[in-house]
């Protein structure tokens, strides 16, 4: 049973969600506010916290931000759940720090699946993050561990979304993996009007890693998905 942190502050979803997740055997805090979502977090620990973003006193963006720059919190899954669907919002949902972005109004059954996925990788690490082995391709070398790539003569510290979106593109190196695969395989759904999850999260992967070199290594194949290359091409200066 994981411990799931729930703020809204529209009481009849906030009820609704309670009352799903708990059928599923999870323990539920609740929050109207964005204040006392806060003070639960840090007091309470959640495994997963379900967040919206229009919220008196303080926005979940705001909320989302505080909570990745808590050390006690700053690995704790986080999605987001709320009526504001444009994709910039989802880009600064992302920027803020969050896993996962839901669209109000919601089936359920995907919260469901969307609740499941986060929880996997968190409370249980995929198996392929629990072996001490590496993995070593043209430039790059995982460390599962530590969620941590090496990059020629640099180390990058990766999340654990980050980690899984690069081991499955290195895994297809040199092969084009489709967005609607990224998302099924790390977030358990397929959907093809969400690719803007993948594409946030590709952006900063590819700003951390390419910190470390001269070279862009995942290519985006427009109408594809992305491409990993493990020689990497110099960027032109």
């Amino acid at each position: 049973m994981s411990k799931i942190l729930v703020v809204d502050d529209d009481e009849s979803i906030l009820e609704l969600v309670k009352i799903n997740l708990e059928l599923m055997g999870h323990d539920v805090l609740t929050a109207l506010d964005g204040i006392k979502g806060f003070a639960l977090v840090k007091q309470d620990l959640p495994d997963l916290i379900i967040l919206d973003v229009m919220m008196p006193e303080v926005d979940g963006f705001t909320v989302a931000q505080r909570i990745r720059q808590n050390s006690a919190t700053k690995e704790t899954p986080i999605l987001m759940l709320t009526a504001l669907g444009m994709i910039q919002d989802k880009v600064q949902g992302f920027n803020s720090g969050v896993d996962d972005y839901l669209v109000k109004p919601f089936e359920l059954e995907e919260l469901k699946v969307r609740v499941k996925a986060l929880l996997r990788r968190s409370s249980s690490m995929p198996e392929s993050l629990k072996t001490p082995e590496v993995l070593s391709v043209g430039d790059f070398t995982l460390v599962p561990e530590s969620l941590t790539v090496k990059v020629t003569d640099g180390a990058v510290k990766l999340t654990p979304i980050e980690f899984e979106i690069l081991n499955n593109l290195i895994q297809h190196h040199g092969q084009v993996v489709s967005s609607g695969n990224l998302l099924k395989e790390i977030w358990g759904y397929s959907k093809d009007d969400d690719v803007e999850t993948i594409r946030v999260h590709i952006r900063h992967l590819r700003s951390k890693i390419e910190k470390a070199s001269n070279k862009n290594y995942i290519e985006t194949v427009y109408g594809g998905g992305y491409k990993f290359m493990p020689e990497g091409v110099e960027k032109v200066k």
